[in-house]
């Protein structure tokens, strides 16, 4: 039996606790080794949450990067700090002889991007990006029926993560570099959109600040136009933060092909059942969408799925998914599932329709 792939995680926040440790823990393959956590261990409170030796007595903490990266006994390091030090971390873990998992957005630039995946190639070590909606129940089964050429020839897809004021977003009257819900919630739907339909032609964008006192962009749509095989899809992606309507008639996908068209709504269940408690384990419940989040399938007799007008289940959403297909790729037995070519792709998507937005004119996708 191969010897567990020891995980150093960086950062004890929300993304640590919600999005990889949950998943990381049913993993045979992986052991929860150690933590960055700059904060000193508490010598008087037993509350769980807010330090990783109080959670996780078993695991190393160290309170500064040189002594987490001094540790050669970490195999996999998951950046999960702030997005400004995602390329200096990653890279210092990479040059320490570490696989690396870096949190969304992948950097806070195409640049800094280019240089983290040289530095990986001269590592022979693995990076790879935590798009974790790739593995969402609605996207799962939005792809299955795309692969499938359920809607013979695309011609316009609309992808959209909304919310309505969410508590969590914060005014931001001076914001900088990788700020702006473009790099936050446009990270996820753009990364699903280029796996759909790959690099665009052209984009067009515009921009919004609709939180008070904040000058930071957290209402966005962002057009990609194609060209060769696919030059009559449109896509739009979009985003905004006034969306008062209940979760299952939120709309996520709209898509229209030549043979078929397909409605979502809803969002992907699993932080709910998280913080429900329903076990990550719990294959029957865990991830699974409840029928009133189904989306509405139309094909017609040309589309390879025949005729069908009605709901269509949702597939399984599955975060522990990412964690096999990472200790796959680390043991070589797989390519990398997200590869970091594809989160910088997605990061040069942001920085041209950042462009368009400054100057009203549609722009050139140049890789």
């Amino acid at each position: 039996m191969a010897s567990k792939i020891r995980v150093g995680l960086m950062g004890y926040g929300f993304s640590t606790k919600c999005f990889h440790l949950p998943y990381m823990l049913p993993n045979p393959d992986l052991e929860v080794y150690a933590f960055l956590q700059r904060k000193d261990a508490p010598q008087d409170t037993k509350e769980q949450g807010l330090h990783c030796t109080i959670d996780y007595p078993q695991a190393k903490h160290y309170r500064t990067a040189d002594d987490f990266f001094g540790d050669k006994n970490i195999d996999l390091v998951c950046v999960c700090t702030a997005v400004a030090s995602h390329a200096e971390y990653a890279e210092k873990a990479l040059k320490a002889g570490k696989h690396v998992v870096v949190e969304k957005p992948f950097t806070q630039s195409v640049e800094e991007a280019d240089r983290l995946i040289k530095v990986a190639k001269e590592s022979g070590k693995i990076l790879t990006v935590f798009q974790n909606r790739r593995y969402d129940s609605d996207f799962r089964t939005l792809k299955k029926l795309v692969d499938a050429k359920a809607f013979g020839q695309v011609t316009d897809f609309e992808n959209h993560y909304d919310t309505d004021n969410p508590p969590w977003l914060r005014p931001n009257p001076n914001p900088g570099p990788g700020d702006g819900m473009l790099f936050g919630l446009g990270t996820h739907s753009i990364d699903q959109t280029l796996l759909l339909f790959g690099n665009p032609k052209s984009i067009w964008a515009t921009t919004r600040a609709l939180k008070e006192g904040s000058k930071s962009n957290d209402t966005f749509i962002v057009q990609l136009q194609y060209d060769g095989d696919q030059s009559d899809l449109l896509v739009t992606v979009r985003t905004t933060i006034i969306s008062p309507v209940p979760m299952h008639k939120m709309p996520k996908y709209i898509i229209r092909g030549r043979s078929g068209a397909f409605f979502k709504t809803g969002e992907d269940p699993q932080v709910d059942h998280f913080y429900g408690g329903i076990k990550v384990t719990d294959d029957e419940k865990f991830g699974v969408e409840p029928e009133n989040f189904h989306g509405y399938l139309s094909t017609t007799e040309s589309s390879p799925m025949g005729k069908h007008d009605g709901s269509w289940k949702s597939e399984r959403g599955s975060y522990r998914d990412y964690y096999v297909d990472v200790v796959r790729a680390i043991r070589g037995e797989a390519q990398v599932a997200v590869l970091p070519e594809e989160s910088r792709n997605g990061l040069r998507v942001i920085e041209l329709a950042v462009e368009s937005a400054r100057t009203g004119r549609t722009v050139e996708f140049t890789p």
